[in-house]
């Protein structure tokens, strides 16, 4: 199907993944096993996943190589962009005896890397209770939150594991399956280094294993030889390599030195992808291309415990003012789906502005509204305010910024760039701590909760916005402990309505990805999400 804005807008881009984008499957072949796949990554802040700055794609996604989970998300060619089904990972099976008890039995065999001080060591109940307390106690963890619900974990015997809840959560599968939550990580590493920063520490059960880092340059991963899926993974090794240079990235990928798309999560930015799709064609012809929804929504967080951004007309006028086609039409061709709370890309979940009820007013770009509203509220001649920014390294969102900043300022709102260092960002800004406003991209979650309770509930590390609201905090508990699948989607609904109308934070749009990998890569499938390490696990090469 060819995407274009009109039948974006049309659809909204819920039914657009479903509909059209599973990738097409190839013929059956026999897996081959060796080879090297290259990609672009970045350059991980430190290792360890628990601590202060850990909390960053640029960690998780090695981790996905390298670290298993106790289940994890079905991945492969048959599997449609934005669904999600668990199967086994580190665990063989589980049980949930009542809504707070959940009990897993743990694979056997299963070992450590064979590195020091691990030394291939068989992994068992234990260290999955040493993860998880690990995971809610270590100082600065912003993850901590997403096991708010779990009052303790405990190996029965060497082989299970029960987790006892304080409280229903039906998301906690979720959790768990999380590439970026509870990723089981080496006690004898933290013990030895004292915390998992170094990269010696970089130790777990996944099907590949660290070779070498190269700082600001690239890593090198080999294939796990004592991996407990047999014969898994293909690939013997993932060369990885660190390029912050846009024009680098572009001819680099040209020249076939990368297998899969250089942005995350394997694809490449509409306005490059448009610039080089033609050169693609005649030097790269096996390209295989797939188009969907991204979760990646970007957004303007506001102090809303102080003036002028406590008063709901405020934040509905700075929602009337932003331009959102507009920004879709300056970073993407014009192609993209508007957001709400909870991103299109999550089509179970998320409704189409439509679908917001009185809410989906805001949405309008109206700078005439948006003056009343201001007007209103008693500020008629506007008000300036900072803006804290970071580029992630991405020219789409320093273009997508300079955007936000005129449509502010026609409605009398000046907005005062504050830049900051990726890192400095992400301990301040990204956690509620900067002055006015904030603008840029948001976790890229994988199912609605933690774009709703984690961003949303008072005391909660990601609520950048300060909301305090009651009403919703009520709402966003009940979901929580839903397990009936229709009545939870429909408390997510209501909640959708109810934040359109309230506009605590104020929503810009998602790209569409355009995911495309070399066609030496077989029984690979595309999905939201930085599990790459998942998505590559039963590919091989056929070159």
């Amino acid at each position: 199907m060819d995407i274009n804005r009109r039948n974006l807008l049309a659809l909204g881009g819920l039914t657009l993944a479903g509909a059209t984008l599973a990738p097409p499957l190839g013929h059956a072949q026999t897996p081959k096993r060796g080879g090297t796949l290259s990609l672009r990554l970045w350059d991980p802040p430190h290792f360890d996943l628990h601590a202060a700055g850990g909390l960053s794609y640029k960690l998780h996604i090695p981790m996905s190589f390298t670290h298993s989970r106790l289940v994890r998300h079905k991945t492969g060619p048959a599997v449609v962009p934005g669904t999600f089904q668990f199967e086994p990972d580190l665990a063989e099976s589980w049980t949930q005896p009542n809504e707070t008890t959940y009990v897993f039995k743990l694979r056997r065999g299963v070992k450590w890397h064979n590195k020091p001080p691990a030394n291939g060591r068989e992994f068992v109940a234990d260290d999955v209770v040493y993860t998880i307390n690990r995971f809610q106690t270590t100082k600065g963890h912003a993850n901590a939150h997403m096991l708010k619900a779990l009052d303790k974990a405990e190996a029965v015997d060497k082989y299970t594991v029960k987790f006892t809840l304080k409280e229903p959560s039906a998301w906690f599968l979720d959790t768990l399956a999380s590439p970026m939550v509870v990723a089981m990580v080496c006690k004898e590493a933290s013990e030895k280094f004292g915390d998992l920063k170094k990269v010696e520490s970089f130790i777990g059960t996944g099907p590949w294993m660290l070779d070498s880092y190269r700082p600001n340059q690239g890593f090198t991963l080999v294939r796990n030889p004592s991996y407990f899926l047999p014969g898994l993974p293909h690939i013997d090794r993932v060369e990885v390599f660190v390029d912050e240079d846009n024009a680098s990235r572009m001819s680099s990928f040209l020249a076939g030195k990368y297998d899969i798309g250089w942005e995350f999560p394997g694809q490449i930015n509409r306005t490059d992808w448009v610039q080089i799709k033609d050169s693609l064609k005649q030097k790269r012809p096996n390209l295989k291309v797939v188009e969907f929804p991204a979760n990646v929504m970007s957004h303007i967080s506001m102090r809303t415990d102080q003036k002028p951004y406590s008063d709901v007309r405020v934040r509905q006028a700075i929602s009337h003012a932003i331009d959102r086609q507009g920004i879709l039409d300056a970073t993407a061709e014009g192609v993209g789906v508007f957001n709400a709370a909870v991103p299109a890309a999550l089509k179970d979940w998320a409704l189409q502005v439509n679908q917001l009820g009185e809410g989906a007013k805001y949405f309008k770009h109206d700078p005439a509204e948006a003056k009343r509203l201001l007007a209103a509220a008693g500020y008629p001649n506007g008000f300036s305010a900072s803006m804290c920014f970071t580029t992630y390294g991405s020219t789409v969102l320093i273009d997508a910024m300079q955007v936000v900043l005129k449509n502010l300022k026609d409605v009398g709102i000046e907005g005062k760039l504050d830049q900051k260092e990726y890192g400095a960002y992400i301990t301040s800004c990204f956690y509620g701590k900067f002055d006015a406003m904030t603008y840029g991209p948001q976790t890229p979650f994988l199912e609605p909760d933690s774009f709703l309770f984690g961003q949303y509930s008072p005391d909660e590390p990601r609520n950048q916005s300060h909301v305090n609201d009651p009403v919703l905090a009520d709402m966003l508990i009940r979901q929580r402990r839903t397990f009936d699948m229709a009545k939870r989607k429909e408390l997510v609904a209501e909640i959708q309505r109810y934040l359109a109308k309230q506009q605590y934070y104020v929503t810009t749009a998602s790209g569409i990805y355009v995911a495309v990998w070399d066609g030496a890569l077989q029984n690979y499938g595309p999905n939201i999400g930085y599990d790459y390490g998942g998505r590559l696990l039963n590919t091989w090469l056929n070159r």
